[in-house]
């Protein structure tokens, strides 16, 4: 006589198999928290890419320098009455940006960015960046001179030079408290001394 053995799992293969099924869950939703992370990351290193490159354009807009100003003044800053401004709306020359910075990021007046329009008022509800979008954003740029002779070499205070360099540094500030850089640009223009 034969003995039948019964068909179906025994208690044993059953919590295996809920195990297995439970580990590949989890491996599932930390893949899928990790996939969101990078992309919400990758969102703000574009949206911080974008930023530099509006703010590097705003200031390559302006002229080199002041009207009745040397071209080659060992102190690049803005004056008094530029920097008594709502924002940046007063800066008339390149020099004037240098040391800016502000958190969150803002537009020309001095809105938040994404809040207001290119006019210093506040943009229609509908075409507004939530609230606090970019609060944890800030923006930052240096203007120096660089070398002729190798673009890439910082001069030292005091020392002029027939080309200047715009830095635009855009960081976000973490849940810790410390500043992560997002994006950085850096661009180099040229003084063109009129022919004599």
């Amino acid at each position: 006589m034969t003995r039948h053995r019964p068909h179906g799992f025994s208690l044993i293969e059953a919590l295996i198999s809920l195990s297995l099924i439970g580990l590949a869950g989890a491996l599932l939703l930390l893949a899928t928290e990790t996939s969101v992370q990078t992309t919400a990351d990758a969102v703000e290193r574009t949206q911080a890419a974008g930023i530099a490159r509006q703010l590097v354009d705003e200031v390559l807009g302006h002229r080199y320098m002041a009207a009745g100003v040397t071209p080659y003044q060992t102190v690049l800053c803005p004056n008094s009455w530029e920097l008594r401004g709502q924002g940046r709306e007063r800066f008339n020359d390149t020099d004037d940006f240098n040391g800016y910075s502000a958190q969150p990021v803002e537009d020309t007046w001095g809105m938040e960015l994404g809040r207001g329009d290119w006019f210093g008022y506040e943009r229609a509800p509908g075409f507004q960046v939530r609230e606090g979008h970019f609060r944890r954003f800030s923006e930052r740029v240096e203007v120096y001179y660089v070398s002729e002779d190798d673009p890439r070499q910082r001069l030292s205070a005091g020392r002029t030079s027939n080309l200047r360099a715009v830095d635009v540094q855009i960081y976000q500030t973490t849940s810790q408290g410390s500043a992560r850089e997002l994006a950085r640009l850096r661009r180099v223009y040229a003084y063109l001394p009129t022919p004599q």
